[in-house]
């Protein structure tokens, strides 16, 4: 898969993540991140330690909650098995997704 490919549905999964609290509340979260933290919606998917640490100052202690339904979606979408471990956060999920699909190894897809 093409790094192109994979961030299209990153972002895809955010979208879809954020959804699960609603239409309003998505454009919300995005117009926030733009607004106070410079984080355009379209650069999330090459910015997401940025994404991460935003927020987490949004949500506070309930940022994992939000990763878990964006994780949960991008293994939907790839294909992958999701397994809720409430020690690995949003981007382990993103660097193990991609480890996963690469050519040279970590689990295929049957």
């Amino acid at each position: 898969m093409s790094p192109d490919n994979f961030s299209r549905i990153v972002l895809a999964a955010i979208e879809e993540g954020l959804s699960s609290l609603g239409n309003s509340p998505r454009e919300a979260i995005f117009y926030h991140l733009e607004a106070s933290f410079q984080l355009k919606k379209e650069d999330i998917p090459l910015n997401l330690t940025e994404f991460k640490q935003a927020l987490e100052k949004i949500f506070g202690p309930g940022t994992p909650y939000i990763e878990k339904l964006i994780t949960r979606r991008l293994c939907e979408k790839l294909g992958l098995n999701f397994e809720d471990d409430e020690n690995v956060n949003l981007l382990v999920y993103v660097d193990d997704a991609k480890k996963r699909l690469s050519p040279k190894g970590g689990e295929k897809d049957e």
